[in-house]
């Protein structure tokens, strides 16, 4: 009869824990069953709501929100998403929005306000582009995953039920809409829609030069009474995090593994830039960075009542200083 510890855990289908999934890496100590079969809304609402799972990958926004509201769980300095965000502003092209100032008092939908891609979108607006968030008209689709009252000079209303903010966007009910993912119509190359920032690459190049943020999305929380019986658990956790990456690093190695005919420039021209580990784990000072510009973001947008420190959001495993 095995000693270890069963533990669930709840994520996405990254390469960077393909090793934990197959069972190549193993957590000292613990039996870890991977579910990777759901969509990220359904598993934030899952453990956010109903604590389905022991560990779950978590919107590191409704993550910040559910500690500072008390719930019960807490998270190691593991990032498994990142991605930079100025390609996800999308515009009604009949509108005449040219640059992000031309949305002011205009509508903008997205799926809910809390989701981590839109404070980072809102907020790389208001302190890179001079569009402040309470100018904006905001129509969101989707229940909030962490219960929160907007602050009373927010301007955010909900879309009638069964209505769609993509549909909307395409019918120019809306303006202009944030997502977390390509939407439809841009990838159906649907005239009606296009992107505030055609360009948003080398903007995301030049941002990452100016600030050094390869934006946070993701982060794993853990049921606090896990962590509060077995101590141990999260610094285990932590180094299976680093080996299954590592092990994902060392397959990327092979250009056989991704079906992209100039795929080892690409890998070589993102080094360049990113150093060799982007998606780097820990509170070192580019994490902090990152995790500060976000917390601030949070606060100013009415999400966060307080400032909180890392310490209190992150369990320090010390596998990275």
């Amino acid at each position: 009869m095995s000693s270890k510890l069963h533990l669930t855990f709840a994520t996405g289908d990254y390469e960077s824990i393909r090793a934990l999934k197959e069972g190549s890496v193993r957590p000292d100590g613990i039996e870890l069953t991977v579910l990777t079969d759901m969509t990220s809304d359904t598993r934030h609402w899952r453990m956010l709501r109903n604590r389905e799972f022991d560990i779950a990958e978590l919107s590191l926004s409704n993550y910040l929100m559910a500690k500072y509201t008390g719930l019960p769980f807490t998270a190691i300095p593991v990032f498994l998403h990142r991605r930079f965000r100025h390609g996800f502003i999308f515009l009604n092209t009949s509108k005449g929005i040219k640059k992000p100032a031309d949305l002011i008092g205009r509508r903008v939908g997205l799926r809910n306000f809390q989701a981590t891609a839109n404070l980072w979108i809102r907020g790389i607006l208001e302190h890179e582009h001079g569009l402040p968030h309470r100018s904006v008209h905001w129509l969101k689709q989707d229940e909030e995953e962490v219960d929160w009252t907007p602050p009373a000079d927010l301007d955010i209303q909900r879309i009638g039920p069964g209505k769609s903010v993509e549909k909307m966007l395409m019918e120019g009910e809306l303006d202009a809409l944030i997502h977390p993912e390509i939407i439809q119509p841009i990838l159906a190359k649907d005239q009606r829609v296009n992107r505030l920032f055609p360009n948003y690459r080398d903007l995301e190049i030049d941002y990452y030069k100016r600030t050094g943020i390869f934006p946070i999305m993701h982060t794993p929380a853990i049921k606090q009474e896990i962590v509060d019986k077995n101590p141990w658990v999260a610094i285990n956790l932590m180094q299976a995090f680093e080996e299954s990456k590592k092990a994902a690093y060392k397959r990327m190695e092979n250009p056989r593994i991704v079906p992209l005919a100039w795929f080892r420039s690409f890998l070589e021209e993102q080094e360049e830039l990113l150093g060799h580990d982007p998606w780097v784990y820990g509170l070192g000072e580019i994490n902090r960075n990152a995790l500060e510009t976000l917390m601030q973001y949070s606060r100013e947008q009415g999400l966060l009542g307080r400032k909180m420190s890392l310490e209190e959001l992150f369990i320090n495993t010390q596998a990275h200083s």
